[in-house]
């Protein structure tokens, strides 16, 4: 079950990849200027690396399933996946995984917006935690979560000098 898990989130970001893209043509034909471009690869190569590490120490590891960790830990995955997915609604057509800024456009303050600056990024670090934990790859966990927390800082850091200029 737990594989299926992970085939169900990686098809999730194939939609996500899907709106994504509509999104950032919407947004550059509109006006929208890019920034950071540079640390994209690093955060899909992380992302991948999520999805992959979670079945590989499962799978390599024997990692056993631990009822108590593991249904906690998938309440906290459908949890960061509905906070994902209220960001993307909220957003509408803003929304996609690259940092593009549509010259003229309010920022938004509705939704999980009104409380936290970047709630998407709740969501992923909760996720990337949770995920692989539904199974015990502590591994993984720990390596994602050091990993995102460097590209998150430098994505912040991108994100806010470009909302800045709003």
């Amino acid at each position: 079950m737990f594989y299926l898990l992970i085939l169900a989130v990686g098809a999730e970001r194939l939609v996500e990849l899907v709106v994504s893209k509509r999104h950032a043509a919407w947004a550059k034909a509109n006006g929208g200027k890019e920034y950071g471009r540079s640390h994209y690869p690093f955060m899909v190569a992380i992302h991948t690396g999520l999805l992959v590490g979670c079945v590989v120490e499962v799978w390599a590891l024997e990692r056993p399933f631990l009822p108590w960790l593991g249904w906690t830990m998938f309440a906290l995955v459908l949890a960061s996946q509905a906070l994902r997915w209220w960001c993307v609604a909220t957003l509408g057509k803003r929304w996609n995984t690259l940092v593009i800024v549509v010259p003229g456009l309010p920022l938004v303050r509705s939704g999980p917006y009104r409380w936290l600056r970047h709630p998407n990024y709740v969501a992923v670090v909760v996720e990337g935690i949770a995920l692989p934990l539904v199974h015990s790859a502590w591994i993984t966990a720990v390596a994602f979560t050091v990993l995102n927390a460097i590209v998150l800082t430098i994505r912040i850091r991108v994100e806010n000098a470009a909302l800045a200029t709003v």
